[in-house]
């Protein structure tokens, strides 16, 4: 009896040292916050939708991930600048950093939920939406003209959560945290998100920007970021100016950050989708996006239809003079 009264003892001594060595220790700022601060990358193989090959399947098995990522090696496949095929594209594959790993987690899909790791059907709504673009593409292209590039093309930003995404390059997240204000600073044409964390509440629905209006609280451990009032200049997979962008970023250890976000736009989805996958920490840099400044497209494509104008003045009078 006595040893077993001595066990339990012992258990109950030994108990808290143990949970305590299961509980997270997490870096916190002096107003008792985790910390989020640093570089985040955010590179990943993982598609955003499921692929058809992995169907039903949420998970990969160890040689799914392999070959998957051998695939995702062999796209940059090292074609030297002077190999003609560079030329069909301004951003060979090898230039490019999309990520040669998948997801810790091995998750076929960025998407958590569905389940199906697909985005949602669209609506009605957002079905006349989609038709209309596809038919303008048909004829002019996304713009009536040089008056009205879009902003990504234009190097202004690339919009939110679409900023946020791995994509060809530049998948870096800067966080700074003062006691009133978290920034979000992405390298992708510095987009730079500064969010309010005093409780304010988000501004009238006359007021819209290009990044939506950001409102931060905490929920315990994860910072919480929600965003309404977008414009219809920054939409998202087709969303409206009704888009609701929710995020979530935690930390989970001292080298990752768990990002997770949801999208609902009744117009467009017939359901909310959710996001999610880790950011690594790196030392970066962080560097200069000096794309608006020397983007000499627009110009180029302007001196170009001139030219032909001026050509086809020049052959019509040509013509007229025989």
């Amino acid at each position: 009896m006595k040893s077993i009264v001595g066990l339990a003892i012992a258990i109950c001594v030994l108990a808290p040292g143990a949970l305590g060595g299961q509980t997270r220790t997490l870096p916190r700022t002096p107003d008792g916050h985790p910390d989020l601060q640093g570089i985040w990358d955010y590179r990943s193989a993982t598609p955003l939708e499921r692929p058809k090959q992995f169907a039903d399947k949420e998970f990969m098995t160890a040689e799914e991930v392999a070959a998957y990522e051998q695939r995702a090696l062999e796209r940059e496949d090292g074609r030297p600048p002077d190999d003609p095929r560079t030329e069909q594209s301004v951003h060979p594959a090898w230039w490019l950093d999309y990520g040669k790993t998948v997801v810790k987690t091995r998750r076929t899909s960025l998407i958590v939920d569905p389940p199906d790791g697909k985005i949602p059907p669209l609506t009605t709504e957002g079905q006349a939406r989609a038709a209309a673009r596809r038919a303008a593409a048909r004829t002019h292209g996304p713009a009536d003209s040089y008056e009205n590039r879009g902003l990504f093309e234009r190097c202004l930003t690339r919009g939110v959560p679409d900023g946020m995404l791995p994509g060809p390059y530049n998948n870096n997240l800067q966080v700074y945290q003062t006691p009133g204000y978290v920034v979000l600073f992405t390298e992708m044409i510095h987009d730079a998100r500064i969010v309010p964390m005093d409780g304010r509440p988000h501004g009238g629905p006359t007021v819209r920007r290009w990044l939506g209006d950001s409102r931060g609280h905490w929920e315990g451990d994860t910072l919480v970021v929600d965003t309404i009032n977008f414009t219809d200049k920054t939409n998202f997979r087709g969303s409206g100016a009704t888009l609701h962008l929710v995020e979530r970023f935690t930390r989970l250890d001292a080298d990752t950050l768990e990002y997770r976000f949801t999208v609902d736009d009744r117009t467009t989805w017939t359901r909310p989708w959710t996001v999610a996958y880790p950011m690594a920490k790196t030392q970066g840099p962080v560097y200069e996006y000096a794309c608006h400044e020397g983007n000499y497209g627009l110009m180029d494509i302007l001196s170009g239809a001139r030219a032909e104008e001026r050509k086809a003045a020049e052959d019509e009078a040509k013509k007229r003079s025989k």
